[in-house]
């Protein structure tokens, strides 16, 4: 029977992660590698690249605008990314492991389709300065919206707990695919962690989910043995939250041989809960992947991340969010909230006072303060864009200058 716990204060929540072989994280990870090689182009460039993925044959679509240089220099960089897309597509499948023609989608022969064209003139004019009057030559915001940010105490990368050890069996489980450590394993991959908590305290893990393809030789037996004892346990073992009383389940169904996206279709974007916070933190609705800087979907999305990082690494609360809302040509948030959830350490509003002092949430400064015009987007695009020390959303920096403001 399923545990369920009803007092506010004491509480089961639950994330999940899924592999880089999984067909939504396949169709993520070409939508980055072009976005990072148009980049490498033109830092300035704009770019919403979108991959469909299904038995033996991806599409790549949307647009790409070119803005450094002369007409002769951006249509040579456009007819680069149309000679060179297809490449980046099937290089991306093959590292990921689908180079195999058995699993049925093999980066070296599936069929190959491009169609990405210019972007919009009209969206362009706005995020470049050029669009009313009174924003003439500022950046405006690539879109409207609102974006999110979370960071909370319960884990050394300030992340929740559910999503982080959800994220960090699947990385265990692919070195050990890639390392060839455990040879049946195939790349298509999901994890589920669910932990038992009292009020925002990480107690212990309840019950712990992996579904990993696998080739057909292999028993239930061997896996479900392997599974524990190489993934499970030495990620999280560690945290001393498993006990006697966790449940585990492997491969559920009985066996995963068919995955991938021979198994499930895949599109860009529709793991945007797994990409940012398992569901503790609140998300505005649009996706990360294939997008350039200037789509305040991404780097305000960063922003806000780095803005809660810095608030909760500063000692000012032990949970924060942080909304930030654009309209579409607007050099400027239309609005800032800040939220700690009743666990602040000083008074909200002085948080909230020393954001706005400290951070520059237009569009242009998030881009310069996080140097995002870098090629570095195909390593966000699997595992969580959070909790990973590599990306500049994630310093801790502004910690002094927060706790200055609030004073």
């Amino acid at each position: 029977m399923s545990a369920i716990l009803s007092n506010k204060n004491h509480y089961l929540f639950t994330s999940e992660s899924v592999g880089e072989g999984h067909p939504d994280k396949v169709c993520d990870q070409i939508s980055d590698a072009i976005l990072d090689r148009c980049l490498q182009l033109d830092p300035e460039c704009h770019v919403a690249c979108e991959t469909f993925a299904t038995t033996n044959f991806a599409l790549c679509g949307g647009e790409i605008g070119f803005q450094t240089g002369s007409k002769e220099e951006q249509d040579k960089n456009a007819a680069i990314i149309a000679k060179e897309a297809e490449e980046i597509a099937r290089k991306v499948i093959c590292q990921i492991g689908y180079d195999d023609d058995a699993l049925l989608f093999n980066g070296n022969t599936c069929e190959f389709v491009n169609k990405l064209h210019a972007q919009s003139s009209d969206i362009n004019q706005g995020v470049v300065g050029k669009g009313l009057d009174e924003y003439e030559g500022q950046q405006g915001a690539g879109d409207q919206g609102m974006m999110f940010g979370f960071a909370c105490n319960e884990t050394p990368e300030l992340m929740p707990a559910p999503v982080m050890y959800s994220h960090q069996l699947l990385l265990k489980a692919t070195e050990l695919r890639k390392s060839k450590k455990i040879s049946w394993l195939r790349p298509d991959a999901k994890s589920q962690v669910t932990i038992e908590y009292e009020g925002h305290k990480p107690v212990r893990i309840d019950a712990v989910v992996i579904s990993h393809q696998h080739d057909p030789e292999v028993s239930q037996e061997e896996i479900r043995k392997t599974v524990i004892e190489q993934i499970i346990n030495p990620v999280l073992e560690p945290t001393g939250l498993l006990d006697s009383n966790t449940k585990i389940y492997v491969n559920p169904t009985g066996k995963f041989e068919i995955g991938g996206p021979n198994g499930d279709s895949g599109l860009t974007g529709r793991k945007i809960i797994v990409d940012t916070y398992g569901g503790m933190g609140r998300h505005g609705g649009g996706a990360f992947s294939g997008k350039d800087p200037s789509k305040v979907d991404r780097s305000a999305a960063y922003m806000a991340r780095y803005i809660a990082k810095n608030i909760v690494a500063a000692d000012l609360a032990e949970r924060a969010e942080v909304q930030l809302a654009y309209a579409i040509g607007v050099p400027y948030p239309v609005s800032i909230f800040v939220d700690t959830f009743g666990t602040e350490k000083v008074d909200s509003a002085k948080i909230s006072a020393a954001v706005n002092k400290v951070f520059d949430c237009t569009p242009a400064g998030i881009v310069k303060t996080l140097n995002l015009k870098q090629p570095i987007y195909q390593k966000t695009a699997s595992y969580g864009h959070f909790g990973r020390a590599e990306f500049p959303w994630e310093k801790c920096d502004k910690v002094e200058d927060l706790k200055a403001a609030v004073k």
